[in-house]
């Protein structure tokens, strides 16, 4: 047979016959077995009104039920159904006479399944066959003329015209051949004897018998039958029914028996044993079959899969001891037997699929199969775990998984979906099969900030280019989508972009100083970072990074009164009535730094006499500690330090002169008080240019007194004094910091000025308290002393009292002047 189908391949032309039938969409085809690969069968586009350049994007495909082989194709590009594996009708169908094979064609986006039947017709691609290459008959001489000797139908795999037609019996002088047909409709041949056998004349012979069929060409098989001339032997076995039906479950163990056929020879002794055989039997079934021939006993030797064929057909030839022989035949029902487990495939899955995919939206489909029959093949599929997905019946056995809920990527990335099928068979039988679907990411998140707002503290003086704090956002999307820049957005700080002052790290969000900053400018400024990510569109967000500059003790104290040496020639008059505790002068000191950093404390460093003048820790006001004494030098020299209390501390010194007299006759010379060299001439100037401005300031007020005294006729006298803290020694700026040794607010002080004051610019200046000087306790002149000076005045004489108040604020110290007279 294999001989046979190698020898049609090579010379038999194949034609191709299509009919196309159209039934509640489905549509069916017919063509003949072994057409080679690529052979058109039709275009199942146009019989099926499918639009051709749409096949490839619903990815149409053909699928063959109940085998994974793949016999049909379609072509995408053209729309025809072509042949893909060769068809063998004899291997699909056996002996039936028609020979039908199911396709489905499947097309997604929106799922359509089309039933495709594809008819194969036979062709004639086997020869006939004997089940031996030689028959054995012995007969005896005393055969009748007539007598009939049966001879097993020669076997053809094809069907209809192209199996066994016709049987020629070589050409002899004894023997005929007759064709007969059984009640069953086969067909069986006889050799019949025309002439009687002498065995002294012939013992034996050979004839050669061909079976032909009916194909095109004409194919043809033979045999030899060898004719042995015996003594007489009058009874051929009859079996006890002509055919024998049995059922046999599929996966029966090898060396159950099938059924026994019976036949009985009416002979006796050796003319009467019946031994049995196959006659006549396919390849499929001699391996799954074999046949005791003492017995009858059919038994099975392979393995018996009701899924690979459901009917078995053999013949069974009885033979008695001289030759005669009978058939019978045996026909083997096979019975299914739940065996066979749900299969699943999947057909189609769109993996990745968008997390912004909509609810009920179909990603995959799935196909079931079982290979077992009626309620066996009964398939139950489900999902049984607890995903955003179902399985929804389509169509027969297909099942489109689609999804049921909102996919959200950044709380399940894959997902695992385990689905079962279980069969309706007894026991049931399942299977399962895991799917892995990943979800495809949405730049559906914008970047978060891990806090809602940020705080970065840099000491003043920072170098520039360091670090002062890090953002970090966090974007759960994927790959660009989830990419984090930052960057700054556009503002101001005093006047000037705050790029200037900062800048952030693209990658990292570490925010730099871009220059040194200065406490005593600004204390603080808001800084907007926005984190955006790379996905398209992109999305951000903003947060606020607060930078708070702290102060660092980088400013010395700055000594406002008395003014520091070389600029201005400043000494104070101490009455030689003073008593202990009254108060001589004021350091006046600040700092431009801020906090503690600015808290001034006051020490005397050295003095001429340590133990006459005592100065306020933190008030700076310097006074006497015990009385004045006439032993006292009249030329008393302070150095004071003033320091903040910063880490390091800062410190400024200054120089106190204090003059001991109560007129300014009795000091010497101005410049034997002790002085450095590289300053006094200055200083001398100074006290020049002061005296004489003074001297044309008291003069210019004597004049217009003494006219307005002239008027009222009223004597007053006036005694000028000065306060000269020029506003040369103020700072540019400075820090307002109250309690910390500077000036408070408002600080009055009074001025008791001697007679000799208008020529100079000493004073002694007194605050007003309980340990300032008594008004009775200044220096004061008789009458006459006035008169002398100012002339004759009917009132009493007038001593002037001069304020001096410190305004604070962040503006320079501004210092006013204010003078009050009394009467005595």
């Amino acid at each position: 047979m294999r001989f046979g189908r190698l020898l049609f391949q090579s010379h038999v032309l194949v034609f191709l016959f299509v009919v196309v039938e159209h039934a509640h969409g489905d549509v069916s085809y017919r063509v003949q077995e072994e057409l080679k690969r690529g052979s058109v069968v039709g275009n199942i586009a146009k019989d099926l009104g499918l639009e051709v350049n749409r096949l490839s994007a619903r990815k149409a495909r053909v699928d063959v039920e109940g085998s994974e082989k793949r016999y049909c194709g379609i072509n995408l590009e053209n729309g025809n159904l072509v042949i893909e594996e060769r068809i063998d009708r004899e291997e699909h169908c056996g002996q039936k006479p028609s020979c039908v094979l199911k396709f489905d064609l499947l097309l997604e986006n929106p799922l359509e399944l089309h039933r495709l039947s594809l008819q194969v017709e036979d062709i004639n691609d086997n020869v006939p066959y004997f089940q031996k290459g030689i028959i054995k008959i012995e007969i005896r001489e005393s055969a009748v003329k007539g007598a009939k000797y049966r001879i097993n139908a020669a076997h053809d795999e094809d069907i209809g015209k192209n199996s066994v037609q016709n049987y020629i019996l070589q050409q002899n002088p004894h023997f005929v051949f007759n064709i007969q047909t059984t009640s069953a409709g086969s067909k069986y041949g006889e050799l019949v004897l025309e002439k009687e056998l002498d065995r002294e004349a012939q013992q034996e012979m050979k004839l050669l018998l061909t079976a032909v069929d009916g194909g095109s060409p004409q194919r043809s098989g033979t045999v030899t039958i060898h004719v042995i001339v015996l003594d007489a032997n009058d009874n051929a076995p009859v079996f006890s029914e002509t055919v024998y039906t049995a059922r046999l479950p599929e996966n029966s163990p090898v060396k159950t028996t099938v059924i026994t056929v019976s036949a009985t020879d009416a002979d006796e002794g050796f003319n009467g044993e019946v031994t049995y055989e196959f006659s006549r039997i396919s390849d499929k079934s001699q391996k799954m079959f074999s046949l005791n021939e003492k017995t009858g006993e059919v038994i099975v030797t392979g393995d018996i899969d009701y899924e690979e064929g459901s009917k078995y057909e053999v013949f069974v030839e009885a033979k008695d001891g001289y030759g005669l022989s009978t058939e019978a035949k045996v026909i083997i029902d096979i019975t299914d037997v739940n065996d066979n487990a749900p299969v699943i495939y999947v057909k189609s899955l769109n993996s990745p699929v968008s997390e912004s995919t909509s609810p009920g939206t179909e990603v995959g489909i799935i196909n079931v199969q079982d290979r077992d029959s009626e309620n066996n093949r009964q398939v139950r599929c489900s999902i049984q775990q607890n995903v955003p997905f179902k399985l929804v019946p389509s169509i027969k056995n297909y099942y489109s998984l689609v999804t049921t809920g909102q996919l959200d990527r950044e709380l399940v990335s894959d997902y695992n979906i385990t689905i079962s099928a279980t069969d309706e068979g007894s026991p049931p039988l399942s299977s399962s099969k895991t799917v892995h679907l990943s979800v495809a990411d949405v730049n559906d998140n914008p970047p978060a900030f891990e806090e809602q707002s940020y705080s970065a503290y840099v000491s003043e003086n920072n170098k520039p280019g360091s670090t002062l704090c890090s953002v970090a956002a966090r974007d759960p999307d994927w790959r660009q989508n989830g990419t984090v820049i930052y960057s700054l957005l556009p503002a101001e700080v005093n006047g000037a972009p705050v790029s200037s002052y900062v800048s952030v790290n693209g990658d990292t969000g570490v925010i730099h100083a871009v220059r040194s900053f200065d406490y005593e400018q600004f204390r603080s400024f808001k800084v907007h970072v926005m984190a955006r990510d790379n996905g398209s569109p992109p999305l951000s967000s903003n947060v606020t990074v607060s930078v708070f500059v702290s102060d660092v003790n980088d400013n010395s104290p700055q000594i406002l009164y008395p003014a520091p040496e070389g600029n201005s020639f400043m000494t104070e008059l101490v009455p030689k009535a003073a008593h202990g505790g009254s108060l001589v002068s004021k350091v006046i000191a600040v700092d431009a730094d801020s906090g503690q950093n600015a808290w001034l404390s006051y020490h005397i460093v050295k003095s001429t006499d340590p133990g006459l003048f005592t100065i306020g820790v933190h008030s700076g006001e310097i006074r006497t500690q015990r009385d004045v004494l006439e032993s006292d030098s009249m030329k008393q020299n302070l150095i004071v330090s003033v320091k903040d209390n910063g880490q390091p501390s800062l410190s400024a010194t200054c120089s106190m002169y204090l003059l001991i007299s109560d007129n300014l006759a009795e000091v010497p010379e101005l410049k034997d008080i002790s002085y450095d060299e590289k300053n006094s001439k200055l200083t001398s100037y100074l006290i020049i240019a002061l005296v004489s401005v003074s001297t044309f300031f008291l003069t210019f007020i004597i004049i217009i007194l003494g006219v307005r005294f002239c008027r009222r006729r009223k004597p007053r006298l006036l005694f000028d004094g000065a306060v000269a803290i020029p506003s040369a020694y103020l700072p540019p700026n400075y820090a307002d910091v109250d309690g910390t040794g500077t000036l408070r607010s408002t600080y009055n002080y009074d001025a008791y000025l001697t007679t000799g004051s208008r020529t100079s610019d000493f004073k002694f200046v007194s605050s007003y308290n309980d340990n300032t000087l008594p008004a009775d306790q200044t220096l004061r002149k008789s009458p006459s002393d006035f008169a002398d000076a100012f002339g004759d005045s009917d009132g009493s004489p007038e001593v002037g009292t001069c304020h001096v108040t410190t305004v604070r604020s962040v503006e320079p110290v501004i210092y006013s002047l204010s003078c009050r007279s009394s009467f005595y």
